[in-house]
């Protein structure tokens, strides 16, 4: 096999990028990584390491000079939208380069996301037909937490301050819009607040329990999160559960409740309890309309009537127990039989639910093409990873071109009990 030449750009917090590479030079390839703080930096201790220490105008010039010097054949990244990112893919596609996108697992916790087109919405996915996938057993239960949070928040803790303390940067601008002392006296507020947030989370959901009424679930994800500011209309979660609760009020029974679940690392950048009272206040929804601080899914959803996100990949948990979801964005599972393109208002009036075969295929797709077993962040879960995606990666057939679903069954796991912890 020739040797190959692969330019990681940023990727994961911890190690993950790291481990990966010299597992393709020992297989007898090239790599090299551009940094662009000193958080990528501290993750990738090599002599092939590349800093952009220029502004983001510079960028694809810069980018033009690595990829001639070094004879890029590959371009490995974590996510398609951030700016810079997504000026290195359009480069890249343009050179006849192949490239490697890695996200978080549409099927989370236990899978990652592989794809070398595009993820989310510019992922194959939203463009491939799900039919002709072949059986794979279902499930008996999805699993119902976010991951390996306590490797996450200690990696991404690490790595936003050696972004904070670097001083070799001098013009990095990161892509979450606030700079990264404010984002670590957020996370150090959250971490104070926890356990007055956890109190307040039980007692809400308590009282959800206790009106005996039925409830719709609104999905929340991040105020920077990429996928959620590249792939929909929505300005900010304000603007989102504005929006909501407007369609709610208009159209649901006037015994029902609506129930806004926030993200499990929400960091309180936007005050998302302030704009809850004010759009109960606006659209008379008093006794009809709750937040919800973090905590397990499941057992909300074992409950509700739909669910409602813009592209969370927390909405298969819904579309697995056969709910109606609403998708108010760009997703992959945004198609017919799947969740619902209704407006919001006609959603509430008359969810459609999904359509069990559809969702079987669609799952098994996912299963045989774009998702493969492992962690980012936990030491068992690169292991696995690590262990799959090698072979992936240098074989020439992208991975929607040769779904082989006995490999996806031997990586899958045989329980959802499994932990990376």
């Amino acid at each position: 096999m020739s040797s190959r030449h692969f330019l990681f750009l940023q990727g994961p917090h911890g190690p993950f990028f790291t481990q990966l590479a010299s597992r393709l030079r020992a297989a007898g390839h090239h790599t090299w990584r551009v940094g662009f703080n000193g958080g990528d930096r501290i993750f990738w201790p090599g002599s092939d390491y590349i800093p952009h220490r220029d502004n983001s105008a510079s960028w694809g010039t810069h980018l033009d000079l690595i990829l001639s010097t070094h004879r890029i054949t590959d371009l490995v990244l974590y996510g398609d939208a951030r700016p810079h990112h997504a000026e290195a893919l359009r480069k890249a596609r343009a050179a006849g380069l192949r490239t490697h996108i890695f996200e978080e697992g549409y099927l989370r916790p236990h899978w990652i996301t592989y794809e070398r087109h595009g993820s989310n919405a510019n992922s194959r996915l939203m463009h491939t037909s799900a039919h002709d996938a072949s059986h794979i057993p279902r499930p008996q239960s999805p699993p119902d937490r976010w991951g390996d949070t306590r490797q996450h928040i200690f990696y991404g803790a690490c790595y936003h301050l050696c972004v904070a303390l670097s001083s070799g940067y001098p013009e990095f601008r990161s892509h979450r819009n606030i700079s990264v002392w404010t984002e670590a006296a957020l996370n150090i507020r959250r971490l104070v607040m926890l356990p007055l947030t956890r109190s307040r989370r039980t007692i809400d959901t308590h009282r959800v329990r206790r009106l005996q009424r039925p409830f719709h679930v609104v999905l929340l994800q991040l105020a920077h999160d990429a996928n959620f500011r590249a792939h929909s209309s929505f300005s900010s979660q304000h603007h989102l559960i504005d929006h909501i609760a407007a369609g709610f009020a208009k159209s649901a029974p006037k015994q029902h409740v609506l129930v806004f679940k926030c993200h499990p690392f929400e960091d309180g950048r936007e005050n998302l309890r302030r704009a809850v009272t004010r759009a109960k206040h606006r659209y008379a929804l008093h006794g009809r309309v709750y937040l919800i601080t973090g905590g397990k899914l499941a057992p909300l959803l074992d409950e509700a009537l739909t669910a409602v996100t813009v592209n969370s990949t927390a909405g298969h948990q819904a579309l697995w127990r056969g709910m109606p979801l609403c998708a108010l964005g760009q997703a992959v599972y945004k198609r017919p039989g799947l969740a619902s393109s209704q407006p919001i208002d006609a959603f509430f009036a008359d969810p459609q639910p999904p359509d069990p075969e559809t969702y079987n295929a669609f799952r098994t797709l996912m299963l045989q093409t774009s998702q493969i077993q492992g962690s980012f962040y936990s030491t068992k879960g690169r292991n696995r990873l690590l262990g799959h995606i090698i072979k992936t990666m240098i074989t020439d057939l992208d991975p929607y071109n040769s779904p082989n679903a006995e490999d996806t069954e031997s990586a899958r796991p045989q329980s959802t009990q499994i932990s990376y912890d």
